[in-house]
């Protein structure tokens, strides 16, 4: 259950059969609580045909690789999510350039969600990486880790490897 209480007045919240679902729903006031995935944004970060990867340095997945990538706050557009992601994770002030994928995950302990991957022209900074990270590291198609991260990362690391192969 993901609230004990309803939201608005505090009751226990109890199940129900709403639209083919089991919602939580309070008795007392009718609220019905809507679970949401997670929204989440990563930045494609390109050097000479190397993709940026980061090694997790935490749970779930750590030592395993992944995008500079995070959640989106409830205040900013997920392409402005991925740029301060990278800033935060890499030291280097990116502009998110253009969508290229969107990947459903439902394997993360922290809830289901849905991966918006932005290709990220790089302005300025030096590579470095937070305590987020064991390592930072550019990656070509060829020699990528097999230990990605997450489905959402996995599927948006294959898709880029073999738009490179493509190329």
């Amino acid at each position: 259950m993901d609230n004990q209480f309803c939201l608005k007045c505090g009751t226990r919240m109890a199940w129900k059969q709403i639209e083919d679902r089991p919602r939580e729903v309070c008795p007392a006031c009718g609220y019905v609580h809507f679970r949401q995935v997670k929204l989440a944004a990563a930045a494609l970060i390109e050097n000479s045909g190397e993709l940026l990867l980061l090694q997790r340095a935490a749970d779930p997945w750590k030592g395993d690789w992944n995008l500079p990538a995070g959640y989106v706050e409830v205040d900013e557009p997920p392409e402005k999510a991925a740029a301060r992601e990278a800033r935060e994770e890499t030291g280097l002030h990116v502009v998110a350039v253009d969508l290229v994928g969107d990947y459903f995950y439902s394997d993360d302990p922290r809830g289901n969600g849905l991966l918006l991957v932005f290709r990220a022209e790089v302005l300025s900074g030096r590579l470095h990486f937070n305590a987020e990270s064991l390592h930072a590291a550019y990656f070509g198609p060829d020699n990528l880790p097999e230990n990605i991260c997450g489905a959402g990362h996995r599927r948006a690391v294959e898709a880029w490897r073999l738009e490179m192969l493509g190329r």
